[in-house]
């Protein structure tokens, strides 16, 4: 198992970086930045590349609706580049909200356009033959009734340093993960409970794995939450500090019945409170939203408490698959953090 760290959106992209620098020395293995609608995350991850030497520099996530295929492969090969061969390309659907609102794109065809731009990439990158690609979302060059008609394939200028970037897919509904498990290298799941995840996830993933290209290996998985070790209440107050963010996904991040996150709380059993997270975020009693969310829900998506039961944490993330423990450190030097639990992983 190895260290990974989520970047935030929101915050002081410098003074998050020098962190990263010193987490780095610390034995930090993964960094990965997040979009939404703030600055653009391969801005921040070129100025990692700069400043790191040995940290693998992933997205988590860039969101499909916003570029085009071949961007997204351009992009991450040049930032494999710049940074000796240590990107990861993260890549997720995001939401309606955001994709038709922020950006003004139709949110349609998910799954298709995942699996398209992940072959793309991976044609673009592996430069064998000039680009050419026939699908349900892409047609690639643009067939002539819906252009010019001068488009042509095109190999990338570039040579890439590496045909084979990792790909990892942020997913949560079945048909997605399942697919995931299918094509991608990783697995970016979000509020992951460990225990819950084989009743949750288990069929989904099973399906996928069984038309697995062995080529690519085994599935990886990047999970985890708050990162503090410590006795007493302080400690644990702690954990009041992802709260609101979990309120944030299950109950703002989306419509009715067009909310992924809440259909996620849902499946762990959490039915109700599910229910009642949603109803006050969308009445703007936001502080309300956040008192609901059941204690066994933030409890079980962090790493929060005693030493031993964050021992306990680790090795049920672990039980659960995961390859890349996620964690954010709070409440203590997060250099000697990171240090501490890379010592259990190791």
């Amino acid at each position: 198992m190895r260290i990974s760290m989520p970047l935030q959106y929101a915050g002081e992209p410098k003074a998050a970086v020098d962190q990263v620098v010193e987490l780095e020395k610390a034995g930090l293995d993964t960094v990965w930045v997040a979009e939404a609608y703030g600055f653009d995350s391969p801005t921040l991850m070129g100025y990692i590349a700069a400043r790191t030497e040995t940290v693998s520099i992933g997205s988590a996530i860039l969101p499909l609706y916003t570029r085009t295929p071949s961007l997204v492969a351009m992009t991450a090969a040049g930032l494999d580049d710049l940074s000796g061969g240590r990107a990861i390309l993260g890549l997720g659907a995001s939401g309606p909200q955001v994709i038709e609102g922020w950006h003004g794109v139709p949110y349609t065809k998910p799954l298709a356009r995942t699996r398209e731009t992940i072959e793309i990439c991976r044609r673009i990158w592996a430069r064998e033959e000039p680009l050419t690609h026939d699908g349900a979302v892409f047609q690639l060059p643009l067939p002539p009734d819906r252009g010019t008609g001068l488009g042509k394939p095109l190999k990338i200028i570039n040579h890439p340093v590496r045909p084979e970037i990792p790909v990892y897919v942020a997913a949560l509904g079945e048909k997605n993960v399942q697919m995931t498990a299918e094509i991608a290298d990783g697995w970016l799941p979000h509020l992951f409970v460990p225990e819950k995840a084989e009743a949750v996830w288990g069929e989904a993933l099973a399906k996928g794995r069984a038309r697995r290209d062995p080529s690519l290996g085994e599935l990886e998985i990047s999970a985890g939450g708050l990162l503090a070790i410590g006795e007493g209440e302080d400690t644990k107050r702690l954990l009041d500090l992802v709260r609101p963010m979990i309120a944030l996904y299950v109950g703002g991040m989306g419509a009715k019945g067009k909310n992924f996150y809440n259909t996620l709380a849902r499946r762990y059993g959490y039915e109700e409170a599910a229910e009642t997270i949603q109803d006050l975020y969308l009445e703007g009693r936001k502080d309300e939203a956040a008192a609901a969310v059941p204690d066994e829900f933030v409890e079980l998506t962090n790493l929060v408490g005693p030493e031993s039961y964050v021992r306990e944490r680790v090795e049920a993330f672990r039980a659960a698959g995961v390859t890349r423990l996620n964690v954010t450190p709070v409440g203590g030097d997060p250099v000697a953090l990171v240090e501490r639990v890379k010592d259990w992983v190791s």
